[in-house]
């Protein structure tokens, strides 16, 4: 008999979210149930996190960006959720955060993941600051996929996803915390050139450090990304496919969603 139950999938907006709904239907094609959340709801109790399977961070610019991207919602999440956060972790559920998700992400500490044992609370190690090229970038890029993770298992080499984005700029908090990423296994693209030789401007859109694109904590349950696997979900994103010899039903980024429902599915349901 089918399972009837299906994956809950949390994608949590505020003002200034944009993507949530492009979000949503990546999940929702794989048979998630999915509901899109304000966080207001989270703050007043009217939603629990635990009820949930996957929490989505979505792009867009959270708050207007003001004093910096992500960073009032990163604080809303460390301040006053951290400890749902951390059970919901613990539990081995799944978060993924795509380009102002990932700086959420990183900027309330839950990317690269190591909370300080002492205080029970996350650090940030590392950020996301204004590109290199001083502008706002938004076009396609290649990115060499690597490491361990559930989000990535099954997915090309080199995927081709869009960014959109001003502070997309990764740099680790101390050479220590680069060293570990790289050797952990927690670096899960890296911008890259046509068939993966090493990326210039503009196939490194922002300048970030090594390259990267995206990271996972160490259980590879969290990830983090700056381009946008959901506006390549379907093949007929890519700017090019009128012209593409093969023809297909899914676009790179369509892994991504099928693996975070099928995770779940084998893992509690």
């Amino acid at each position: 008999m089918a399972k009837s139950i299906k994956p809950k999938v949390m994608v949590l907006r505020t003002a200034g979210t944009n993507c949530d709904q492009e979000t949503g239907f990546a999940f929702s094609h794989f048979g998630a149930k999915v509901n899109l959340v304000h966080i207001n709801k989270l703050l007043k109790k009217e939603e629990k996190l635990a009820d949930y399977h996957i929490l989505a961070l979505p792009g867009g610019f959270t708050y207007g960006d003001d004093i910096e991207s992500g960073r009032i919602l990163a604080n809303e999440l460390r301040l006053f959720l951290s400890e749902d956060i951390r059970r919901f972790v613990a539990e081995g559920k799944l978060i993924i955060g795509i380009c102002n998700g990932f700086q959420v992400l990183v900027k309330a500490g839950f990317l690269p993941g190591e909370a300080k044992p002492s205080k029970k609370e996350y650090q940030q190690e590392t950020t996301l600051i204004t590109n290199d090229s001083g502008k706002f970038e938004d076009r396609w890029t290649y990115l060499r996929v690597s490491g361990e993770s559930v989000w990535t298992r099954g997915l090309k080499d080199i995927v081709y996803f869009p960014v959109a984005h001003a502070e997309g700029k990764f740099v680790a908090g101390s050479a220590k915390v680069l060293k570990r990423l790289q050797a952990q296994g927690q670096i899960a693209f890296r911008y890259c050139a046509p068939g993966g030789a090493q990326p210039v401007y503009p196939e490194n859109p922002n300048g970030s450090q090594d390259h990267i694109a995206g990271i996972t904590d160490e259980t590879g349950h969290i990830l983090g990304l700056m381009p946008h696997p959901e506006r390549h979900f379907l093949f007929t994103h890519h700017p090019s496919w009128t012209r593409q010899a093969q023809k297909a039903e899914w676009g790179d980024g369509a892994q991504i969603f099928a693996n975070g429902v099928r995770y779940v599915q084998n893992k509690f349901l």
